[in-house]
């Protein structure tokens, strides 16, 4: 079972950004992460609206834009 933690590669399924690429920079709270991704702006999301990949990268809640785009792009 994957779950939600830090550096966890998501795709989004619902909302404007769905079928985008995201990266989780916090612990899961009442039910929402806070996610930044390359054409996502960082906010929070609710985890039902994340399909988790079993993908995961080194990334701090601190990491700017430009590094959580550097990172998913490989």
């Amino acid at each position: 079972m994957i779950i939600m933690e830090i550096g966890r590669v998501c795709i989004k399924t619902k909302g404007r950004e769905a079928g985008q690429k995201v990266v989780v920079l916090s612990d899961v709270k009442s039910g929402k992460v806070l996610v930044d991704g390359e054409k996502v702006k960082r906010k929070e999301c609710n985890v039902l609206h994340l399909f988790p990949l079993k993908d995961k990268v080194s990334v701090g809640k601190d990491a700017k834009h430009e590094e959580v785009v550097k990172v998913l792009k490989g």
